[in-house]
């Protein structure tokens, strides 16, 4: 029961905040073309290197739905030190993740998150584009994507937005999500409070600790929100929490291959170590040159003493929140119940987490010259294909979205 109890009240606190992050989450990606990013990012100096890290602090991208965007970008002009910017950025926050933070870490946390992703990216993404060989054009102009006119009324833009960030991402960060706060409850009801005592006291070591689980795991910026205050309600220092918030998100061994790939062995290591260095220097500023008032979870430990009391609205949100939830899972099990057919030839693709991830390998596929009908089985990874196509040019458009095909 009680952990049960500690889950509704993460749940609730979080809840209204994650649906209003959803919202705008929608809303972005239905009135703000991908190509109006791209359009802004050639170039290997300081002004798109800052660019890129500011317009994808705010977008809902995890560390693997942010490669096929972070490669688009790259194929319509984007430099390789503004792409690195944007791979670093994008997925340690974005506006579902800012507002989760004030509402259970406050808005100390919620505002150094943001400006931490800032500042990793932009050295990153420079340290990038002082070893980048190309010239500050990028991408040759003939190779970009002309901006294809947008026909869509008012009215079908605000259905997308909504059909985006309520069907779509909630599909995509639900399970790690859920996931978060399931742990986050196990940690709170389970793990004694004095069990990070030791390691409490000597930052430097949680740190490292902490990123020796957090570089490989894969967690969203969301769902890595409860268990950050989870352990520093254990004893872990907040700036161990935000090593976690920074490098959990921000990579993941699964994403290493395909950077390499794309953007190079010299670009991926600077890539890595701009986010751990990055986490590092920021925990630590935390630890010790701010105010430890400013991160203190003392007014939290007092609600949570008196979570029992009914809050409609919050409560209301869960609610709603959940069945979002539930409707994303039934709809992910049912697809993935009808995607094989005998017709169909089937690829196993290597790096899929999430929907966006799905979303751009079928998107690829579809434009392969035969095919007649594409499915894509998250869960397993399998894509299955119907008609005339060719392995080669199936392998070659999997490959041009982000991601590989295991042979």
């Amino acid at each position: 029961m009680e952990i049960l109890n500690s889950l509704l009240f993460m749940l609730n606190e979080m809840s209204p905040y994650i649906l209003l992050g959803f919202l705008i989450a929608g809303v972005m990606h239905a009135f703000v073309p991908q190509q109006t990013f791209a359009r802004h990012l050639s170039g290997t100096g300081f002004k798109a290197v800052v660019k890129s890290a500011l317009i994808g602090i705010p977008l809902p991208l995890c560390s693997c739905g942010v490669l096929p965007t972070a490669i688009a970008m790259r194929r319509n002009g984007a430099s390789r030190a503004a792409s690195t910017a944007f791979l670093v950025a994008t997925p340690q926050t974005g506006i579902d993740s800012i507002a989760a933070t004030w509402s259970l870490l406050g808005p100390a946390f919620a505002l150094i998150r943001p400006i931490a992703a800032l500042v990793t990216a932009i050295l990153g993404g420079v340290a990038v584009g002082k070893t980048e060989k190309e010239d500050a054009a990028g991408v040759p102009a003939a190779e970009k994507e002309a901006e294809a006119p947008d026909g869509r009324s008012w009215k079908e833009k605000c259905l997308d937005a909504l059909r985006y960030g309520y069907i779509d991402l909630v599909g995509s960060i639900g399970g790690w999500l859920v996931t978060g706060l399931i742990v986050a409850a196990l940690i709170t009801v389970y793990v004694p409070a004095d069990f990070f005592s030791v390691l409490g006291s000597r930052p430097i070591f949680s740190m490292i600790a902490v990123l020796i689980i957090a570089v490989p795991m894969y967690v969203c910026a969301t769902g890595s929100i409860p268990i950050a205050m989870s352990l520093m309600l254990k004893g872990l220092s907040p700036g161990t929490a935000l090593v976690l918030l920074m490098a959990g998100p921000a990579a993941n061994f699964a994403s290493f291959t395909l950077i390499s790939r794309e953007m190079g062995r010299k670009s991926t290591i600077l890539y890595l170590a701009s986010i751990i260095i990055g986490a590092i220097a920021f925990g630590l500023a935390i630890d010790y040159l701010l105010p430890a008032e400013w991160f203190s979870l003392a007014n939290m430990q007092a609600v949570a003493a008196h979570r029992h009391g009914v809050d409609w609205f919050p409560t209301l949100c869960s609610v709603f929140l959940v069945v979002l939830l539930v409707v994303a899972f039934l709809k992910g099990h049912t697809h993935a119940a009808a995607t094989s057919s005998p017709k169909a030839r089937e690829y196993t693709i290597k790096g899929m987490n999430c929907s966006h991830c799905r979303a751009a390998v079928m998107k690829s596929i579809e434009a392969v010259e035969g095919v007649t009908q594409v499915s894509v089985d998250l869960a397993t990874g399998k894509a299955f294909v119907e008609g005339g196509q060719k392995d080669e040019d199936v392998i070659a458009a999997v490959r041009k979205a982000g991601f590989d095909v295991e042979e």
